[in-house]
């Protein structure tokens, strides 16, 4: 049997994965993301995810799995805000409209490689600037793309989506059970 690593340091795409009974290991890379430029976000995405997953190195019988998650609003991709401002400005951004969000995933063995993305539409609640204030004094915005968590406190923020919730969590969950079954990684209940 194959084992899974998982090339992510996010917590929520660890809980995603225990979630649906997958054993892995956790082997983060620390890949400089700035050098990695595409035309639109579903190659962005891809490419980030690739670019990941190549940094770990495998072993016969390991299967690895990366992803990259981003926000896009009308052009522009928003990732994970540096600071107070950003942050606001992201949010002021998406406050009453629709935007997509774009995860990339990569999932390689030492024979075989397969990238798919996922995007999903979300649609934000027009909320006053003096509560997207007291959303960023819960911290966070800081370390999820576009600013907001929709699977905690940012909960509120959304009116409704069309597509894959837990692709906006930051891991397409069910199709990335098909794909691993395809490498012969199989959750618990499979027996």
């Amino acid at each position: 049997m194959a084992e899974l690593v998982l090339a992510s340091g996010s917590p929520r795409r660890r809980d995603l994965l225990e979630q649906v009974g997958f054993s892995f290991v956790v082997r983060s890379t620390n890949i400089d993301e700035s050098f990695v430029t595409a035309d639109d976000p579903k190659a962005l995405v891809e490419s980030l995810a690739q670019r990941k997953g190549q940094a770990i190195s495998l072993k016969e019988k390991q299967v690895v799995l990366s992803a990259d998650t981003v926000v896009c609003y009308e052009g522009n991709v928003l990732t994970k805000p540096d600071n107070d401002d950003q942050a606001l400005q992201m949010l002021n951004m998406l406050n009453g409209k629709e935007h997509q969000v774009y995860t990339g995933v990569m999932i390689r063995s030492l024979s075989e490689e397969v990238i798919f993305s996922t995007v999903t539409n979300v649609e934000f609640w027009n909320v006053p600037e003096q509560v997207l204030l007291q959303y960023m004094n819960t911290g966070e915005p800081f370390d999820k793309a576009g600013g907001y968590g929709i699977q905690s406190v940012g909960a509120f923020l959304v009116k409704q989506i069309r597509g894959d919730y837990f692709n906006v969590v930051g891991l397409p969950i069910s199709r990335v059970v098909q794909e691993l079954i395809r490498f012969h990684i199989y959750p618990s209940f499979f027996k």
